[in-house]
Formats: structure tokens, C-alpha cells, sequence
């Protein structure tokens, strides 16, 4: 697991020496940011596969720097919040963070979703493996053409820009067309993890998905709200 950068920002010395010693542990590299302006600088100089951001930190606060890394990055981003944090949780998500913890936490099941994200965006070195997304063939819908090889969208032929955590959802919204599925099942197999926090998580992505991919966001054709159920991607596979 040679080559993995991970960068954790946060103004709490003892998080970010406890996840530094925890991902060391699994032979990741780790940088370590006190300042949401420090977190921007080592972005610019360094490729990082992943990045730990803090909600609440001085100069900069996470979710300015998300918003900026995102100007020029769909590098996967894990926010920490406290619980009292709703309102910028929703903030944090709408502007392109992947997934979120709320502290007090868990260093294992930061870790654990750390992996999975790891897992999900093929920085494990298994981007020539046969079997890997990056050997998959291109989805189409319509107007919409989704490449798992260049991770990549295009609709009517213009690319459009997903975060890492929206390609995948489309990814497996257009894999199983017709199909409804809940909230917690679209948790469970585009976040890989059983622990749903907030159905929000899912409701945030899924509006942010619709204003890229729907001609109304308002009256969605695509991902098709299934009352009390949840949702379906209303698109014929082709």
C-alpha cells in the first residue's frame, strides 16, 4: 500500500497525531495540517489520495477549504463535525465533501471508512487489474455517458464534473436501472458501509446529482423519487 497520501487538517493536536499513528499503522503516508490555509498549501504542493478536513479550524475553516478544493479536485474528502454541527454538515456535503464523521468518534471506524474510500477510488494500485472499474466498459443513458475507465461524464456529448462520491452514485444508479432501492441500501453500496449516521448523506448527494444530470432539477426524469420507499434511476441501460 506504497505510494497512499493522506492529508488529515485539523486544529486539535491530539486528532491529528491519533489518525496520523492509525494510518502509519497501515503503512499510508500522512501529512498533518493545524490551519485550513496550511491544509490548501500542502494540497497545492502534494497529490493526495485522500483528505481528513476538519469543520470547525482557524484562518481557513473546512468548509472554505472544501469549496476551494473542489475548484480544481474531486480528491475524496472525509469532514469531521461535531454533533452540533448540523446546518454546516448539509453545508460541507452540498459543496462536494464525500462523507462525514461526527465527533466525538471512533479512530477504527474512521479508519475503516478511510479504506473504504481508498477501496472505491482505486488508489490501492489496482487500476490495471482485470477486474478492476478501470477495466469496465462506458454506461449509457440517453444523452448520458458515463466512463468508469476515465472516470469521467458526459451528456450530449459535454463533459460534465462529478465529485468522486457523485460518479459512483450514478455509477450504481445506472448499473441497476428501474430498480428502488432505500436510503440505507444506497448508503451500504456507494459509501460500503453499514453505519448510516443521517439519510441526508444520501439526500444532499442525490440533489446535488440532479442538478448536473436533470433539464429540471425540480421535476426529476432520471432519479425518480419513490415515495416512502426511496429511489430509482428512471433510465434504460445501454
Amino acid at each position: 500500500m506504497t505510494g497512499i497520501h493522506i492529508l488529515i487538517a485539523d486544529d486539535e493536536k491530539e486528532i491529528r497525531e491519533l489518525l496520523k499513528t492509525y494510518l502509519e499503522r497501515e503503512t499510508y503516508m500522512a501529512d498533518t495540517a493545524h490551519n485550513g490555509e496550511e491544509a490548501l498549501r500542502l494540497a497545492e504542493e502534494r497529490d493526495y489520495s485522500l483528505i481528513v478536513l476538519d469543520l470547525m479550524m482557524p484562518i481557513v475553516d473546512g468548509i472554505e477549504v472544501c469549496r476551494r478544493l473542489r475548484q480544481t479536485s474531486n480528491v475524496p474528502i472525509l469532514m469531521l463535525t461535531a454533533k452540533d454541527q448540523e446546518v454546516d454538515k448539509l453545508v460541507g456535503l452540498s459543496i462536494g465533501a464525500d462523507d462525514y464523521i461526527t465527533k466525538p468518534f471512533s479512530i477504527h471506524e474512521v479508519i475503516a471508512r478511510i479504506k473504504a474510500h481508498l477501496r472505491r477510488y482505486k488508489v490501492l494500485g489496482s487500476e490495471n487489474s482485470e477486474n478492476s472499474p478501470a477495466a469496465e466498459t462506458a454506461l449509457t443513458s440517453g444523452d448520458l455517458k458515463l466512463d468508469p475507465k476515465t472516470f469521467t461524464l458526459t451528456k450530449d456529448g459535454e463533459e460534465i464534473a462529478l465529485t468522486a462520491k457523485e460518479f459512483e452514485l450514478l455509477k450504481f444508479f445506472m448499473t441497476n436501472p428501474e430498480q428502488v432501492f432505500t436510503k440505507t441500501q444506497i448508503f451500504r453500496q456507494v459509501w460500503n458501509s453499514d453505519y448510516l449516521e443521517d439519510d441526508n448523506t444520501v439526500m444532499v448527494h442525490i440533489r446535488k446529482l440532479r442538478k448536473k444530470i436533470e433539464e429540471d432539477p425540480s421535476d426529476p426524469k432520471r432519479i425518480v423519487t419513490v415515495w416512502g420507499i426511496g429511489y430509482k434511476f428512471a433510465g434504460e441501460r445501454i
